[in-house]
């Protein structure tokens, strides 16, 4: 059933941010380096009798009579990939991502397997974001769902509003726990069950299905002579994680706490920690870009050739779009205060776009993509830029860094110009406001880009290796 999504999730605390924003934020990588995507606005409606179907496992499902508008970044070939909406806020600014994949380990799934039509990642995020109105009941109302239809796969799952961040690790056919990020924390989570001792009488920082503990007693599934570590009790530890999941949480966590000492191949990296500095916007997309950048095992730097493909980095052709979900606490009208930083390019080449989430529709280059690679869309323009970008990748990277850092100072001018324009509009006017800037902004970087791709071509016909010395007399 799984779309054999391979993601790299970030999630932080509003007093660990900067500006006190929270944070969650993914790479959404799948199996196949092209899977076109759109971005897109679902409408909020007020219909009875409406039922969600799912054409990858058969799910069908009554939905609530009504629902919230929200954003959603689905596959463009729903009929053959499924919808997958993957990441986006709903207009209560509730932020979900999802999903992080993660295994259980057979011994929890003996007693209660997966479910082949429960609620899989291709329905999760259109039968929960429309109907939540914090990041806590995001949680619990998934959990209500998967009591009643149970779950095909392992699925970590991430929620933010202005106040809370939640993580939510769905572990075997109905158990699951989530736990909340401290304010002043952050996590990195890379395809392995992460969440470690839980406390089920704090219920403000965790939340767990019914009978998680019974069925843990019941079946000596807990190794510890004492505590409850989730991780330990329904993740796995062996050494497809040591090389294809641990080293990515290694590399984000040695970005934030440069001055901790870690193994790439620990076991025990812990879930939450705490930053050496307040983080951004900018930070959280600098892990989701990363490729173990500075280290030996860059598969694109200078280190051994057995090095630079030990481990998976986290950046990688086939993240089919990359996203940071911001709620900023500095803003004093919650109609601009959710912001989607979007990438639809390979995260270690391309530029995280912003988009003021609280509007009617979204650019028609970014919600038309078109199955085949064409000259409009903004997807097909990404994965180019990315294509060439490596092609060259030690005489063009600089360009490219230079690029996305002009870029970066332009979008949060663009973001406080907005800002400061739409404080003098009524409540009324501001969503088409922000619709135009939205566009206003897709259009400067629809020319950017391009000039920028001109420019790489360009530079890319003096390396070619048909080439020769000579006299220039002959």
């Amino acid at each position: 059933m799984k779309q054999l999504s391979a993601c790299t999730s970030v999630l932080v605390g509003k007093a660990a941010s900067v500006d006190g924003s929270t944070m969650i934020a993914r790479n959404d990588d799948t199996f196949l380096p092209l899977t076109p995507q759109r971005f897109t606005v679902v409408p909020a409606y007020q219909q009875a009798g409406r039922e969600w179907h799912s054409g990858q496992n058969d799910l069908r499902m009554p939905l609530p009579d009504t629902g919230y508008r929200y954003l959603a970044t689905p596959n463009a070939d729903v009929d053959r990939a499924g919808v997958y909406a993957e990441s986006g806020f709903n207009e209560k600014n509730v932020a979900m991502s999802a999903t992080e994949s993660v295994y259980g380990n057979p011994r929890a799934l003996s007693h209660d397997p997966w479910i082949p039509n429960g609620i899989a990642e291709d329905s999760l995020q259109s039968v929960v974001l429309p109907y939540i109105d914090t990041a806590k009941a995001g949680v619990q109302y998934l959990g209500n769902l998967l009591k009643q239809y149970g779950s095909p796969e392992g699925n970590g799952v991430l929620f933010a509003d202005a106040n809370e961040v939640w993580y939510m690790e769905i572990v075997t056919g109905h158990h699951w726990v989530a736990q909340r990020i401290p304010d002043d924390c952050y996590a990195v989570v890379a395809n392995q069950v992460a969440i470690q001792e839980v406390d089920f009488d704090d219920s403000d920082q965790f939340l767990h299905s019914e009978g998680i503990e019974e069925f843990v007693r019941r079946y000596h599934l807990n190794p510890a002579e004492d505590g409850f570590n989730f991780r330990q009790i329904f993740g796995t530890s062996n050494e497809k994680d040591r090389h294809y999941n641990t080293p990515r949480v290694w590399y984000g966590q040695k970005l934030f706490n440069p001055e901790i000492e870690q193994s790439p191949v620990a076991n025990d990296l812990p879930f939450i920690r705490k930053a050496s500095r307040k983080l951004t916007v900018m930070d959280v997309e600098a892990v989701l870009s990363s490729h173990y950048n500075e280290t030996e095992y860059d598969p694109l730097g200078n280190g051994p050739s057995e090095l630079k493909t030990k481990f998976r980095p986290v950046a990688m052709n086939r993240t089919q779009n990359s996203h940071v979900l911001q709620v900023r606490n500095d803003a004093e009208n919650p109609q601009w205060a959710a912001i989607m930083w979007l990438n639809f390019g390979v995260p270690a080449f391309s530029p995280y776009v912003p988009f003021f989430a609280n509007v009617a529709r979204t650019p028609a280059s970014y919600d038309q993509t078109p199955l085949t690679m064409d000259d409009h869309s903004a997807y097909w323009m990404y994965r180019k830029l990315s294509m060439l970008a490596e092609t060259h990748y030690p005489q063009f990277i600089q360009t490219v860094r230079d690029f996305k850092t002009e870029a970066n100072q332009m979008f949060l001018t663009h973001l406080e110009n907005t800002i400061y324009q739409a404080r003098h509009l009524s409540e009324a006017q501001v969503p088409a406001f922000l619709e135009r800037q939205n566009q206003s902004l897709t259009n400067e970087m629809y020319d950017r880009v391009h000039q920028l791709m001109n420019t790489l071509m360009a530079k890319g016909l003096t390396l070619s290796k048909l080439t020769y010395d000579m006299d220039r007399n002959l």
